[in-house]
């Protein structure tokens, strides 16, 4: 395979099972989308929409919200899925950020809580568990809806020079 990208990276071993990984399966897949015409900027909105939707700050949504996206959009369904799935780690450290920034935003009272606190409290009650923190989730998803446009557009254009590069590379 054509190398990806032009920064040479020394192959210590450490990082070459990663490196593997994100050549062959995930640069692989968003190559195969230029056959399949969709062009650069579809791609780098896929990427953008699929990573944001992935760090939304209710677990459990992000796919809903990547399904309807790219049906609505007309965007890559296993793409957006796949930066949705790669996203998920940074939503468990993100909902909390989130949560900071809309209480301070809006001049709420700080929450304590602990996500795996949280997630004991919803398993064993649902709805006490909505009546306790429904308001502080709206307070996330309040910043969310802030920045997400942001980093949104900002994750488009950095991705858009790189794929067109890819894209007339892969003609």
């Amino acid at each position: 395979m054509k190398a990806i990208c032009e920064i040479p990276v020394k192959d210590s071993g450490r990082f070459s099972g990663f490196r593997h990984f994100w050549r062959e399966p995930v640069i692989g897949l968003i190559l195969a989308q230029f056959t399949q015409g969709f062009t650069p900027q579809k791609i780098a909105l896929t990427i953008a929409l699929g990573f944001c939707f992935g760090i939304f700050p209710i677990l459990g949504a992000t796919s809903l919200f990547c399904v309807v996206a790219g049906f609505f959009l007309k965007l890559n369904q296993p793409v957006i899925q796949l930066v949705n799935w790669l996203a998920a780690p940074l939503q468990l450290s993100t909902v909390l950020i989130f949560v900071r920034i809309g209480e301070w935003i809006l001049g709420a009272r700080q929450v304590t809580f602990s996500i795996p606190e949280l997630l004991r409290k919803f398993h064993e009650s649902p709805a006490h568990f909505m009546q306790e923190f429904g308001l502080t989730g709206l307070h996330g998803i309040f910043a969310w809806v802030l920045i997400a446009p942001f980093l949104t557009t900002a994750i488009y254009f950095a991705l858009l020079q790189p794929l067109k590069k890819l894209a007339k590379e892969k003609k």
